[in-house]
């Protein structure tokens, strides 16, 4: 592999309806979980038609993994069987951490416009069951870091020696959110033989060389392996979500919004919320 990471394939996403009724684009799921783990799937919403999104998320269950929602512009209400409520706004995002079970709420408002990703982190075998977590990110808990023709919100891990906002108890996975100028470059050091992927909100940027065309906004594009990665805006200027994080190379089984290792673990679940025993 070289240097610099390379564009292994490039993700426009299918339109979906999830939840009561919410029109959002499942970037990638269960049909690419090899190329993409650690990371399981990826929502990506955009509208300023609250008729596609206030009808939710009504109360529903996960198991075996982590739920990360990052929103640049909205306002989400959340409520969980661990008594949590809060309001997921602008510039906030929210790190729930499922493991052993909850069940939960996500229940969009009306707004002038609901743009942001729900990516869904999967928990390593020894971790599945561990205790359910709720983390509350504010907008100010998020580190911003400015740079000549750049500006870097630090999710999760870290960047150029700061922190982020947080870090993973069982994947350390990195999530940047990074506005770059227009005619910019911007380069990174990356973990070799980490999968890292990048979802476009905003503009258009060339990944590879200066001679491909340019990536527009709304795909997501996988790289290849490699020491470093690199981005050149065009004109319009970019602004992307970039995750990074270690393949746990495990078996995966999809059971709707839980993820285990083996069938009989899936059967399990489904059978202990049938009884009202899946809560721990």
């Amino acid at each position: 592999m070289s240097d610099i990471r390379t564009i292994r394939k490039i993700i426009t996403g299918i339109n979906a309806v999830d939840g009561a009724g919410v029109k959002l684009v499942r970037v990638f799921g269960n049909y690419d979980t090899k190329d993409f783990d650690p990371f399981l799937m990826l929502d990506a919403f955009d509208s300023k038609n609250p008729a596609d999104y206030t009808r939710g998320f009504p109360w529903h269950p996960h198991r075996g993994i982590e739920t990360i929602t990052y929103l640049i512009e909205g306002n989400i209400e959340h409520g969980d069987s661990l008594k949590n409520k809060d309001n997921i706004l602008s510039g906030d995002c929210q790190w729930m951490t499922a493991g052993s079970g909850i069940i939960h709420q996500e229940m969009p408002k009306s707004s002038d416009r609901m743009l942001g990703c729900q990516l869904w982190l999967n928990l390593p075998a020894k971790d599945k069951m561990v205790k359910p977590k709720y983390n509350a990110i504010t907008k100010d808990d998020i580190p911003v870091i400015e740079e000549k023709n750049s500006k870097v919100h630090i999710i999760s891990g870290s960047y150029n020696g700061t922190k982020g906002a947080i870090e993973g108890d069982y994947v350390k996975a990195i999530y940047l959110d990074v506005e770059l100028n227009a005619d910019s470059e911007w380069i990174m050091d990356t973990e070799k033989d980490n999968t890292l992927f990048v979802y476009i909100l905003q503009g258009e940027a060339y990944f590879a060389s200066k001679d491909d065309n340019p990536v527009q906004e709304k795909h997501a594009i996988l790289f290849n392996e490699g020491n470093s990665f690199r981005v050149k805006s065009t004109k319009a200027g970019i602004r992307f979500l970039l995750m990074s994080g270690k393949p746990l190379k495990e078996p995966i089984v999809w059971g709707g919004p839980i993820v285990m290792n083996t069938q009989e673990e899936i059967s399990l679940a489904f059978k202990e919320l049938d009884e009202g025993t899946f809560i721990k």
